[in-house]
């Protein structure tokens, strides 16, 4: 089941990063090749992607037209007969074909407007076409807003010899500046080879300047089944990036995406080159630190008197009475259980030594009145003993 084409059309746009600019049904085929082969052609940017059909969401093939040298048409402009192109690029030779001359006339425009990023003098189009053209190179022209290329690596001193004027002061950058990668060296090719030889250990990848200038190149040493070979690529540096001239080239922004698409490419079976750090073999023993005096920490002084704590008294540990209101209202004191049995419990306390005292002098007043009554009672007697014997006497 084919998908929308809105959804195959925002899949294609997330792919390739590019906008649209023009797209269409042609014919493909290299130099050497006997047939054309149909596919579904994109413009997006300067880069020309081709489908199988106008239902895939994947480009099956792009053609980097930053490349482009020359693009020529085979036979003159004709209403009726079939446009062909051939376009030279740096590493082949493609020829386009569309089978309606008017397509092929908007294609030619559209892929040398992308590239010069300019519109052609020469071209058969409508007013409404050349409008549509315009709009499609100020957004290209806002896109690739002109950039500071990266910058050159130092040139190793056999070519700084061979050739003084290539010295720039890019040259004298660090070869441990983070655009580079760990295995960047500044050796020549023989050097490198070398080095991948006598030491596979340390890896089978090594980026190196190339002795053209601006341009750089990888040397790799791959293990086949008749022993290892040795091979060497050139990275050229442009304004928009870094090609691997492979056969069909690859653009990438940096040189550690060249070294990251070299990986890739081989499914991680080579390594970049690190050259091998030498080890220590005996660890010293670090002397005993020396003994520090510490002074034992201050202590404060003893209080010599203890502090006086000052005796509440009741009056103190009762809170104050609160001033009620003239208009507050006062619950009655029967109502007011707690409040009663407070007043109670209070009384008691005030009244127990009150009673105490009470006792005490009612036992003293009983004794004294009852050593009074004796005292009375024996006088009485010896009284009446006397009058009694004083009657007696008489008689």
């Amino acid at each position: 089941m084919s998908l929308p084409a809105r959804v195959v059309h925002k899949r294609r746009a997330t792919i390739t990063d590019l906008p649209l600019y023009y797209s269409g049904h042609l014919l493909k085929k290299l130099t050497k090749e006997k047939d054309f082969i149909k596919y579904y052609g994109e413009l997006r940017g300067a880069t020309l992607f081709l489908y199988n059909d106008d239902t895939q969401d994947t480009y099956t093939e792009k053609l980097d037209l930053e490349q482009l040298k020359s693009m020529e048409l085979e036979s003159p402009y004709q209403k009726k007969a079939p446009t062909i192109f051939t376009l030279t690029l740096h590493t082949a030779e493609v020829q386009l074909k569309m089978d309606n001359s008017d397509t092929g006339e908007e294609w030619r425009g559209y892929i040398l407007t992308m590239v010069k990023k300019e519109i052609p003098s020469k071209i058969q189009l409508l007013p409404g076409q050349m409008l549509l053209l315009q709009d499609a190179l100020d957004q290209e022209r806002r896109r690739s807003t002109p950039k500071e290329g990266p910058p050159l690596p130092p040139r190793p001193s056999f070519l700084l010899s061979a050739s003084p004027s290539l010295t720039t002061p890019e040259d004298k950058l660090d070869q441990c500046a983070p655009e580079f990668p760990a295995c960047f060296l500044s050796v020549s090719r023989q050097e490198a080879e070398r080095m991948l030889e006598a030491n596979p250990e340390c890896g089978s990848i090594i980026l190196r300047p190339s002795t053209l200038a601006n341009n750089y190149a990888v040397t790799l040493r791959q293990l086949i089944s008749s022993g290892p070979v040795m091979k060497n690529y050139r990275v050229t540096s442009t304004n928009s990036g870094f090609v691997i001239e492979l056969d069909t080239a690859v653009t990438v922004s940096s040189l550690n995406d060249v070294l990251k698409y070299v990986l890739e490419k081989t499914e991680y079976r080579l390594h970049p080159y690190v050259a091998s750090q030498p080890y220590d073999t005996c660890i010293d023993v670090s002397p005993a630190p020396k003994y520090v005096n510490m002074a034992p920490p201050k202590t404060l002084p003893k209080a010599q008197v203890a502090p006086m704590l000052r005796s509440q008294t009741k009056e103190e540990l009762l809170p104050p009475p609160t001033k009620q209101k003239e208009s507050a209202y006062v619950v009655p004191e029967d109502q007011c259980p707690d409040v009663h049995n407070l007043k109670l419990v209070e009384s008691d306390g005030e009244l127990h030594p009150v009673l105490k005292l009470r006792r005490e002098n009612v036992y003293t007043e009983n004794d004294t009145v009852e050593a009074t009554t004796g005292k009375n009672e024996t006088t009485e007697k010896s009284h009446s003993g006397t009058a009694q014997w004083i009657t007696e006497s008489e008689s």
